[in-house]
């Protein structure tokens, strides 16, 4: 399993404002650019020009929008499917590939709805949701708590980049230079508000990946992620002793104890400091770009609303029914795909992408994705290639899986396409020759 080396959010910030500007008139008149059109109902009536001029009235009012278009389920483009056949040829068995257009054509289609490990494509569906729930603007927050006896609260959601000077901060405001009503260097308690054990890692997880950087465990206060080169198996031992520390430098004293985050604050809890994260936009390229699955297993947490894994999985499936998308199959177990339970549909990809490329902010989830040939996890593939800087997209690789789903920018408008391999050979170049011929120019006509 290969992995990108771990990047923190707020360094991703100049990377990820925007496309770049050779790209920006590829988009005009696509749905990237601009929201779905609205559709006129055309009455017939009689010949104007019998009725003479009209008098002065309101016009009535004017239909009602036309929802969203449904992908289809029948193919609808025999030039591409025959190309898409000829790709796959003998090993078709081993892959599920479909490609939609924006007016929810599906052009061609191989095993479309037959459910695949997907690996890191399941972040298309958790930052997808997070961006949907959360909104393109939303930070996550850590919080410093004074509480009615006097002791205090450090509270989390998961902020990816939480750091030694953020602690640091909340460490000089308990010992009362700044917030609290004690003077300098008195001793003070500080509760340290975290999941439960059980909770750390989603219960698929292969244990031999848990000691990985990528399979860190998804806490509320997890310094740097919970990795160094590898992962902090026990994040509370380790912000215990780094908040000592801060302590001890500021020439205080603090009992550190930790408590359960199920626990609700008291209601007259005193709220002293915030550190935000990154904004959304740096999370979810994060995530989606850099492929880090801590962020992407954080954002579903707190979409759903909730840390219990089993309901966040049960919110996230029921958000994607909401979305009118094809579910058979379809089996959400983490945020990630780092569990092997996960199971996707190239269907459901390629109309998740659709429905999120004619999102409010669709811009926004589009600009996350690694671009081919220039950035994140698709920097190193098809440079030189017609496909460089116009596919946008999101990689996966487990042992046995490769999948690679995404956004096609093309001369007559984009291309959902999503291609999942479980156990095919030369998985790489197979999509790249699949991208190639959703490419070419006049095989589906509007």
């Amino acid at each position: 399993m290969t992995h990108p080396p771990l990047t923190t959010a707020r360094r991703l910030g100049p990377l990820l404002l925007g496309f770049p500007p050779l790209i920006l008139p590829l988009l005009a008149g696509t749905a990237l650019a601009q929201p779905p059109a609205r559709s006129a109902v055309s009455v017939p009536g009689p010949d104007l020009a019998e009725l003479g001029p009209a008098p002065m009235a309101t016009l009535p009012p004017p239909p009602p929008a036309v929802g969203l278009p449904l992908l289809q389920g029948q193919v609808s483009c025999g030039p591409l499917q025959q190309r898409l056949q000829a790709t796959l040829a003998g090993a078709s068995g081993g892959w599920s590939v479909s490609i939609a257009d924006s007016r929810g054509r599906l052009l061609a289609e191989v095993n479309g709805l037959t459910p695949r490990v997907p690996a890191s494509n399941q972040k298309l569906v958790s930052t997808a949701y997070a961006l949907d729930r959360l909104g393109p603007d939303y930070r996550l927050s850590t919080r410093l708590w004074r509480l009615p006896d006097g002791s205090f609260r450090l509270t989390g959601e998961g902020d990816p980049d939480l750091a030694l000077p953020q602690l640091q901060r909340f460490a000089k405001l308990a010992l009362g230079s700044g917030g609290s009503s004690g003077p300098p260097g008195t001793s003070v308690r500080l509760e340290l508000a975290e999941e439960p054990r059980q909770q750390w890692w989603p219960s698929g997880w292969n244990p031999a990946d848990r000691t990985y950087a990528y399979g860190a465990p998804i806490t509320r206060l997890a310094v740097t992620s919970n990795a160094i080169h590898d992962a902090v198996m026990n994040p509370p031992s380790r912000l215990q002793t780094l908040l000592q520390r801060a302590v001890d430098q500021q020439g205080g004293q603090a009992q550190l104890a930790l408590v359960s985050a199920r626990n609700p604050l008291p209601a007259d809890a005193v709220l002293l400091h915030e550190e935000p994260s990154a904004p959304m936009h740096n999370l979810l390229s994060l995530a989606n770009s850099e492929s880090h699955n801590f962020t992407a297993e954080v954002l579903m947490r707190q979409a759903a609303g909730s840390w219990d894994l089993a309901q966040a999985q049960r919110r996230t499936q029921d958000w994607l029914m909401a979305q009118s998308l094809p579910m058979q199959g379809v089996r959400i177990a983490d945020g990630s795909g780092l569990d092997r339970a996960n199971r996707l549909t190239s269907r459901f990809l390629a109309a998740l992408l659709m429905r999120m490329d004619q999102h409010p902010y669709g811009r926004n989830y589009l600009a996350s994705m690694a671009v081919a040939g220039q950035r994140g996890t698709l920097r190193n593939l098809y440079n030189g290639s017609s496909l460089q800087g116009q596919f946008y997209g999101k990689t996966g690789t487990l042992t046995g899986v490769r999948a690679i789903s995404g956004v096609l920018l093309t001369a007559e408008g984009p291309r959902y396409v999503s291609a999942i391999s479980n156990g095919a050979g030369n998985p790489n170049t197979v999509i790249g020759q699949v991208l190639r011929a959703s490419q070419t120019p006049g095989l589906c006509p509007l």
